[in-house]
C-alpha cells in the first residue's frame, strides 16, 4: 500500500525500487487533479490508473464517503501491492470496513474512483461487475457460514451457484481447498461442531474454490483466543504463499498485524494517516500511529520473527 500522508501524495506516480518494493512517494504537489483521476491519468511519466500495474494491484483515488451527516472517508488516495498482505488498521469505527467494501463495488463512494488492474470497477454495467467480481474472495468476520449444510455443501455453493461443473469436479476442488487449510475429513460435519478456527478456515476455503485473485479478511480474529488467532495468521499466510493472491486484511489486533502485514495503512480522522512497510510504519514519527502502536503492547520486530521463525521450524 503506498505511502499517503495526511495531504496524501500519487502513489501513481511511484515505481518499485531495487529490492522490488515501492519507492518513496512524490510530493503532495504532483498529485492529479480529480479530473486526471477520473480519466485514468496517473501523472508523472505517462502512467495510467486504467492500466494493470506490476506492483499496485488495487489503487484508490480521491476517495469520499459519507452516510448523511456522518463524513466517513475523505480524500483517501492509496494502493494494495500485489501479491502482499495488505492490512488496514484503524481504531473501531475509522470506517476501515466501509473502505474495503468499495474495493468490490459493494459500496459506491460520493466521489473518487477505485481501479482494479486497470478498470474502473464502478464505471462498470452491472452484468459486467457481477463477473468482475469473481476476481475477489471474502473471508467474513464470523465465517459466515449456512448452519444447516455441511462443510462439504457450504464450500461447493459457490461453484454451484457460479460454475457449470459437475458434481465429482466439485466435491474434487472442494476437498483439495480443504485439506490445504488442513481440513480434509471436515466434509460431512456441520459449522457448530466445529471451533472457531476452524470455521475460519471452512470460510477461507469457500472463498477460495473459486480460485479469486485477491482475499478479503474482516477482522479475521476477532472473537479468537491467542492460539486460534496465530492459526488464522498462519492461514493468512499460507494462502498467500500457496495460491499468490493479493490478501486485504481488516485488523486492529497488533500482534496480528505484525505477524503477517508486508504493508501497512492506518485509517484515522476519515483519511489514511499512513502506509507503508512494518519498519516504516514502525518507525514512524507521527504521534498518533507511535500511540497506537505502543499502547498495544506489541513489539513489532519481535512478534514479526518469532512468528515467521515457528513458520519455519
Amino acid at each position: 500500500m503506498a505511502s499517503a500522508n495526511a495531504q496524501p501524495a500519487d502513489a501513481a506516480t511511484q515505481q518499485p525500487d531495487t529490492a522490488g518494493r515501492p519507492s518513496d512517494p512524490p510530493a503532495s504537489g504532483d498529485r492529479p487533479a480529480a479530473s486526471d483521476a477520473a480519466k485514468g491519468h496517473g501523472g508523472q511519466g505517462g502512467e495510467r490508473l486504467d492500466q494493470a500495474h506490476d506492483v499496485w494491484h488495487i489503487r484508490v483515488r480521491e476517495l469520499h464517503k459519507r452516510f448523511g451527516d456522518n463524513h466517513v472517508l475523505e480524500d483517501i488516495n492509496f494502493d494494495i501491492a500485489r501479491g502482499k498482505v495488505n492490512v488496514v488498521i484503524g481504531a473501531s469505527g475509522a470506517g476501515k470496513s466501509v473502505l474495503v467494501k468499495h474495493f468490490m463495488c459493494l459500496l459506491r463512494p460520493d466521489a473518487g474512483s477505485v481501479w482494479v488492474d486497470g478498470t474502473d470497477i464502478f464505471a462498470l454495467s452491472t452484468k459486467d461487475l457481477a463477473q468482475f467480481r469473481r476476481k475477489f474472495g471474502m473471508v467474513f468476520q464470523f465465517a459466515a457460514l449456512f448452519d444447516s449444510l455441511t462443510v462439504e455443501e457450504n464450500c461447493a455453493f459457490p461453484l454451484r451457484e457460479h460454475t457449470k461443473k459437475g458434481k465429482g469436479e466439485i466435491r474434487d476442488i472442494v476437498r483439495d481447498r480443504l485439506a490445504a487449510l488442513g481440513l480434509d475429513g471436515t466434509q460431512e460435519k456441520f459449522p457448530g461442531e466445529l471451533s472457531g478456527g476452524m470455521r475460519k478456515r471452512v470460510g477461507l476455503a469457500r472463498a477460495l474454490v473459486l480460485e479469486p485473485e485477491i482475499l478479503i479478511y474482516d477482522e479475521p480474529t476477532t472473537g479468537l483466543d491467542p492460539l486460534a488467532t496465530q492459526n488464522v495468521d498462519d492461514m493468512i499466510l499460507a494462502a498467500s504463499e500457496r495460491y499468490r493472491v493479493t490478501s486485504v486484511v481488516i485488523s486492529h489486533d497488533m500482534a496480528s498485524v505484525f505477524r503477517i502485514a508486508d504493508r501497512i495503512a492506518m485509517l484515522h480522522d476519515r483519511r489514511i494517516l499512513m502506509a507503508g512497510t512494518q519498519d516504516e510504519v514502525r518507525q514512524s514519527d507521527i504521534e498518533y500511529v507511535r500511540r497506537f502502536i505502543t499502547t498495544s503492547g506489541v513489539s513489532a520486530v519481535e512478534a514479526r520473527k518469532n512468528f515467521r521463525d515457528q513458520r519455519t521450524t
